[in-house]
């Protein structure tokens, strides 16, 4: 931390130097017309002598990441955002004045530059400057060139920095673009509407999850971060809007893991007249083919194991999975005290209160989920641990719903909607006894959302996916704070949360 304060010591004195010699340090007035990409990807199969030809002057402005001065002349690479170029300056080209100021700048700042293309002895594709001047001083030195940023919570903290030195964290988030533009434009072109809904909501809903709570001072109402769209986009749906949907973010206040975050990237859609078979095949080939555009192919390697995303994927119903994957008896799918039983044989601690599909449902976590390594639909969840959903026309006990899991994680929630008005209230009624239970993830009553039913909902399906999961797929990333700019982090030693702060005033 020492040799840290005196290299920023040294910056601000080179910072004062140059405002004592009338420089600006921070200009506003460059303006490059080409990037290192663009001249790379146009020029780099040229050999040098048809490079002499292009008399061509490019501008180009970016960050300085390797100096290397040589008396008279130097060699510096600087990055922006295509990638990185070398460039060549002489004191003969660009000015002795120039040249002086210029050997003064350091590893990080920003100059913007004029010349034009050439290679080197060595064959590199290089910019032959003509002019060079300060863009931006900096204040902070870069990490250690050859070992670069490696902590990984310090790499969580400062992406600004991780992104600066490591090239590789940067291909991540373009992918993460691409792939919600792949699902946007998937979707846009089967007639679905793109919408947002409300961030805060005066019931949170459309999920089993804790809620962030704020309160408003002019309505002087409770409001909560939503932990989901779904009742709101339900709601446009009885309004007419038949194909609609959203991405956007979730607030879910939970723990943090490498698969959570408490704010998180959710798509949600829903279509009338499907059923959930219908988002299937829609999931399916939506998934697919974002693969395929992304990495080249329907394979891609995740921690060690190649996942193939080609369809069809495989189906299993939630009782299916428990005798696939355990050693249960077929008898705990129909007697609860056998399923109480073998609950807790599995490490489980079931509650009394709880029915035989909750029992089986925690089961089936415990026991099958981390082995759908492969894409697999998992179909024919309990009516009880599913209150949005409509309950199979053979079978009440069990709902039209299925959950998509890749590598043991879940991936998608989706099902045919209940629409029924009065069956939703009595659904919503028990889960207002699970919450007074003690149960803090239970739905709230929602009796707008009842109303709204009552007006009438055409037969409908939704789905949600998890974006920030797939990226993580699509990228082999292990950890969703790779596939998010900015996660949530404790506060660093020594520094209070702001809300501690507020509270000690």
């Amino acid at each position: 931390m020492e040799e840290i304060n005196e290299l920023i010591a040294q910056r601000r004195q080179k910072l004062e130097d140059l405002i004592e010699e009338g420089i600006n340090p921070y200009p506003n007035n460059f303006t490059p017309d080409a990037l290192s990409g663009e001249i790379s990807e146009k020029y780099e199969s040229l050999d040098g002598e048809t490079l002499r030809e292009i008399e061509d002057v490019f501008t180009l402005a970016g960050r300085i990441m390797t100096k290397r001065v040589m008396g008279k002349a130097a060699f510096v690479h600087i990055q922006d955002r295509k990638g990185k170029i070398q460039l060549y300056l002489k004191r003969d080209s660009v000015g002795e004045e120039s040249y002086r100021q210029f050997k003064k700048f350091d590893i990080g700042d920003f100059v913007g530059i004029r010349g034009r293309v050439f290679k080197t002895k060595t064959g590199e594709l290089s910019i032959d400057v003509s002019h060079v001047e300060l863009v931006v001083k900096t204040l902070r030195p870069l990490p250690e060139k050859w070992h670069g940023l490696t902590d990984i919570e310090t790499r969580y903290r400062q992406r600004y920095v991780d992104l600066i030195v490591n090239p590789g964290v940067k291909e991540i988030f373009i992918k993460r673009g691409r792939l919600i533009q792949h699902i946007r434009n998937y979707l846009m072109e089967r007639d679905y509407l793109e919408v947002e809904t409300p961030m805060m909501q005066p019931i949170p809903g459309g999920a089993t999850a804790k809620p962030f709570m704020t309160y408003h001072h002019a309505l002087d109402m409770d409001l909560y971060l939503r932990i989901a769209p779904e009742l709101y986009l339900k709601r446009l749906v009885v309004g007419g809007v038949e194909r609609v949907f959203e991405i956007n973010r979730n607030f879910r206040n939970e723990g943090i893991s490498p698969q959570h975050n408490p704010e998180f990237t959710m798509l949600e859609f829903y279509q009338a007249y499907a059923t959930y078979e219908d988002l299937i095949d829609l999931i399916e080939d939506m998934l697919s083919s974002a693969a395929k555009e992304l990495t080249g192919s329907h394979k891609v390697v995740y921690e060690g194991q190649e996942i193939d995303l080609t369809a069809p994927w495989d189906r299993l119903t939630v009782n299916e999975a428990i005798l696939k994957y355990s050693d249960a008896d077929e008898s705990i799918l129909t007697d609860r005290t056998k399923a109480f039983d073998y609950a807790k044989k599995v490490g489980l601690e079931p509650e009394e209160r709880w029915g035989l599909g909750k029992i089986l449902t925690e089961i089936f976590d415990e026991v099958a989920e981390a082995k759908l390594i492969q894409p697999t639909f998992i179909t024919e969840y309990p009516t009880e641990v599913s209150p949005l959903s409509r309950k199979n026309d053979d079978n009440p006990d069990i709902v039209d719903r299925f959950e998509l899991f890749i590598c043991g994680r879940e991936m998608a929630n989706a099902f045919s909607e209940l629409n029924d008005p009065i069956d939703q209230r009595e659904r919503f009624e028990a889960q207002v006894a699970e919450k007074d239970a003690g149960d803090e993830e239970a739905h709230f009553m929602d009796a707008d959302y009842i109303r709204a039913l009552e007006y009438g909902m055409p037969p409908t399906a939704g789905a949600g996916l998890g974006i920030d999961r797939i990226v993580m797929l699509l990228t082999g990333s292990s950890s969703i704070r790779d596939v998010l700019f900015f996660p949530h982090m404790r506060p660093e030693e020594g520094r209070k949360s702001a809300a501690k702060e507020l509270k000690e005033k």
